[in-house]
């Protein structure tokens, strides 16, 4: 049976689990719904912000449980909106520019593949707080990664317009794919304890499904090549600063103030 209680060394990582994962969901759901309003039909302007809603629920839940775990008496809301750029932890991928539409689904299915794999693990997990929270996301990410792999093979194996933008697409995101499998003594910790997969461990199985798809549509997978990496240590791109002086700027301004 899953326990609530961590070995010792184990909470600080469950909070960085927690954060990582609540911060990739956090950051991802701010990016698509800047595409409210503006989404290339109404069908899909309306679906990329139902799952921007699902991550940001998702982040909440991983960021209450964050804060419940440090005892520092932060909530998700403190977590979320304020916390400098430096305190964030999620992967480099998500914080990437909307684009145009080849951009953001090929950065989403990138994203949402691995995202089902993990969460599949995680509701494995020893501890019961973080297997809850992995059972109830993965439901969620299992609608976004057939929507996500479906529309990488209407794009690339469209017309030679929408094949070319996903070319292009492909060349500027693959680099910042390699970060999702980077392992660290935090991830070693909790793969000890059993409760979270090594990172590593998912590659594997998100190539095979990636080749998959692109077989579909057309595509191949980019030579080796240099990985982006930082973001789960803090370190991120300029995208991040004018990403978050926007997510938290009302919440700065006004601090404390309700509805």
């Amino acid at each position: 049976m899953p326990s609530s209680t961590c070995e010792a060394g184990a909470p600080d990582g469950v909070v960085e689990l927690a954060l990582r994962l609540g911060d990739n969901a956090l950051i991802l759901g701010q990016r698509l719904g800047e595409w409210a309003g503006h989404g290339p039909v109404l069908e899909e302007d309306i679906a990329l912000t139902n799952v921007a809603l699902d991550l940001l629920g998702q982040a909440r839940l991983w960021l209450a449980l964050a804060g419940r775990r440090e005892g520092q008496g932060r909530d998700e809301d403190d977590l979320a909106y304020f916390r400098d750029q430096a305190a964030f932890r999620n992967c480099l991928l998500v914080e990437q520019p909307n684009g145009d539409y080849a951009d953001t689904t090929l950065r989403q299915f990138f994203f949402d593949t691995w995202h089902v794999a993990l969460l599949n693990a995680l509701a494995r997990s020893r501890d019961a707080e973080v297997a809850a929270v992995a059972d109830k996301a993965r439901a969620e990410a299992a609608y976004h990664v057939r929507r996500s792999a479906g529309w990488v093979v209407r794009l690339g194996d469209g017309t030679a317009e929408s094949r070319a933008r996903m070319v292009a697409a492909l060349a500027r995101l693959w680099p910042f794919t390699g970060e999702l499998f980077e392992e660290d003594e935090a991830d070693r910790t909790l793969a000890a304890a059993g409760i979270a997969p090594l990172p590593g461990s998912l590659r594997a199985g998100w190539q095979a499904e990636v080749e998959r798809v692109f077989a579909e549509a057309t595509l191949e997978i980019p030579a080796s090549c240099w990985m982006h990496s930082g973001g789960r240590r803090g370190v991120h791109t300029e995208h991040m600063g004018y990403l978050l002086a926007e997510m938290q700027s009302l919440a700065r301004a006004h601090p404390g103030a309700t509805w």
